[in-house]
């Protein structure tokens, strides 16, 4: 049984619907992840599924209870939310902070057991916060306060987790530690996680399913790699600056165009630097011989100006290597990447032979 599920629900503000025809559930131990422009209403949704908004129309529900009949108390003790908002915590530690997740559980003065303790401690600890303990939460970084929020959340321990980009803030290897945390929550405490994210790359490495928002409805729900095809995140986010490679989760800017002054013999990822260079510098260039299923060859097709390429798993051919030369020949200049010839590029040599002095 689904522990959250939403029925067709519109959101919004007031009479104004910014998403609507959301219908999605998740599963304990289940990582769902909202993806789309901004103002898309991925932000607006996970409030509204918290009861911090009304639903224009459908229902949301925890377990087989409509979250509108139930108490907020009650909420608490299911659900924890984390938003990018500022908290205002005047006067509070990160564990003050912290300790407000277990309120929920406490009577009406708040006082914490032993019992609230531990899992205050617990969820510090596995958030990386314990040494940020007694710090006042106004003056510690951005980044800090996301994950001190992030414990908080923890420290509910609920059944359901709704995170509006958690990973706002964070440097790159935080965002992987947290983002593997809430992996390791969702295996190990059977938590439904249900979070908005601008990442991509990490949406695609990290979820179990995505729900993609745009033009004010639910536009697509599926596993990574039915979400993730050729085309279509161009089309939901309306890319025309560029592309988006679905296989390496990666985004180019648009090639430069012209004819190409400078031909990059490439393979094996090698090229890859140099093509961004070039691009940088604004100067049109060839690649080649590059075989479609060669990790530079999304790079060289997103940003060269002409492209000789291989089909994926087949020896270069005598043909492509003719092809290469006729535009290597209108170069002014040659730079060989290619630190290796086996027994799969070996007919590159040739190529690189007739290059001659004008490899650089």
């Amino acid at each position: 049984m689904a522990v959250i599920r939403a029925d067709n629900i519109s959101v919004g503000y007031g009479k104004v619907t910014v998403a609507g025809g959301i219908t999605f559930e998740v599963q304990s131990g289940e990582i769902l992840t909202l993806i789309g422009p901004n103002g898309a209403g991925k932000s607006t949704v996970l409030k509204s599924i918290a009861a911090q908004l009304p639903l224009l129309s459908g229902t949301a529900y925890i377990g087989e209870r409509s979250i509108s009949a139930i108490t907020e108390r009650e909420i608490s003790r299911e659900l924890s939310l984390v938003l990018t908002e500022r908290i205002h915590a005047e006067r509070m530690t990160c564990r003050d902070v912290v300790a407000t997740g277990r309120y929920p559980y406490t009577g009406r003065l708040g006082i914490l057991s032993a019992e609230d303790n531990r899992a205050v401690d617990e969820a510090m600890g596995l958030t990386g916060v314990s040494a940020l303990s007694g710090r006042d939460f106004r003056f510690i970084s951005d980044g800090q306060r996301q994950c001190v929020m992030l414990a908080r959340a923890i420290a509910q321990q609920p059944k359901v987790m709704l995170l509006d980009e958690p990973t706002s803030f964070l440097d790159i290897g935080h965002k992987l530690e947290l983002l593997t945390l809430l992996r390791k929550l969702a295996r190990e405490k059977n938590i439904a996680v249900v979070q908005s994210l601008h990442e991509l790359d990490l949406a695609q490495r990290f979820s179990d399913r995505i729900l993609c928002i745009s033009d004010k409805k639910a536009d697509r729900i599926g596993a990574p790699e039915e979400i993730f095809t050729d085309g279509y995140i161009d089309r939901l986010y309306g890319i025309n600056s560029g592309t988006f490679d679905s296989l390496s989760g990666t985004a180019e800017p648009l090639m430069m165009k012209g004819e190409p002054q400078v031909f990059v013999i490439g393979g094996g990822g090698k090229g890859i630097a140099v093509y961004r260079s070039l691009w940088r510098k604004g100067i049109p260039f060839a690649a080649g011989v590059i075989p479609e299923n060669d990790i530079e060859y999304p790079t060289a097709k997103a940003l060269a100006a002409a492209l000789v390429s291989e089909r994926a798993y087949e020896m270069i051919s005598e043909e492509s290597v003719e092809r290469a030369m006729e535009v290597m020949e209108k170069c002014g200049e040659v730079i060989c990447c290619v630190e290796r010839i086996g027994a799969m590029n070996e007919k590159i040599k040739k190529l690189i032979e007739k290059a001659n002095k004008k490899i650089k």
